[in-house]
């Protein structure tokens, strides 16, 4: 349901040059599988992502979503399609401080071609838990309780794809797990695809399929194998 063929993305320096930061030649994710993408700083992973979901457009190459090719459509189409087919779950929340726990995930509805449904946000909200608090605006919620209100804006859609982008990061070591439980359980059971970016290793751990990015991406790979330059000062002739 998800495949990148040939994806390269740059850069822009202050000094014009381009710096590569993707290069892809192949990516697949079968329907309703579940994989971990687990690699350093800077080898691109948000990048991927972003990538995958249209919010940024590849130098080259072709994303596919449902045998959509994302990548041919104008940002403005790619947001439509992103709204009706993916789910994002990001490392720092973006939850509106204005709105309650219910209306940031009736918002997650609002842009897709899907009819909001008031019943499901307050269904998912009560399946992560806070069914309690859907008048609580984010401030007014814990760490761990923000990032399951963004699990369930997430899933509001019923997407093919959820993207998480380091889901545990900003979240303490006691709610860590409970939200990894909480993606895992929810996409098998809406037979949602996942692709999860984590540093954490017990995290890739707990699931079948784990790729290393520096293994996908060329450009991380090469910079591994190239020597490293000589920074020693030449001596003169004597």
């Amino acid at each position: 349901m998800l495949k990148l063929h040939q994806i390269k993305k740059s850069f822009a320096q202050p000094d014009k040059k381009r710096v590569p930061i993707l290069d892809i030649p192949e990516f697949e994710i079968a329907a309703g599988e579940q994989v971990i993408l687990i690699g350093p700083s800077g080898c691109g992973k948000t990048t991927m992502l972003h990538t995958i979901a249209g919010i940024t457009q590849p130098d080259s190459g072709k994303v596919f979503l449902d045998d959509v090719e994302l990548t041919r459509y104008s940002e403005s189409a790619r947001d439509r399609i992103r709204a009706d087919k993916l789910g994002y779950v990001f490392q720092t929340f973006n939850l509106l401080p204005g709105f309650s726990a219910y209306e940031n995930v009736i918002l997650g509805m609002t842009f897709a071609s899907k009819k909001r449904s008031p019943e499901r946000a307050k269904s998912l909200l009560e399946r992560v838990g806070l069914g309690h608090r859907i008048n609580n605006k984010p401030h007014q919620l814990s760490v761990g309780e923000q990032q399951r209100v963004a699990v369930a804006r997430a899933l509001a859609n019923r997407p093919s794809l959820l993207l998480a982008d380091e889901p545990t990061a900003n979240v303490d070591p006691g709610n860590q797990q409970q939200i990894i439980d909480l993606i895992k359980s929810s996409c098998e059971t809406e037979e949602i695809a996942l692709l999860m970016v984590t540093h954490s290793m017990e995290v890739a751990e707990q699931f079948e399929r784990v790729e290393r990015l520096e293994q996908l991406n060329l450009v991380v790979g090469d910079a591994k194998a190239k020597p490293p330059e000589d920074t020693t000062t030449p001596q003169p002739t004597p």
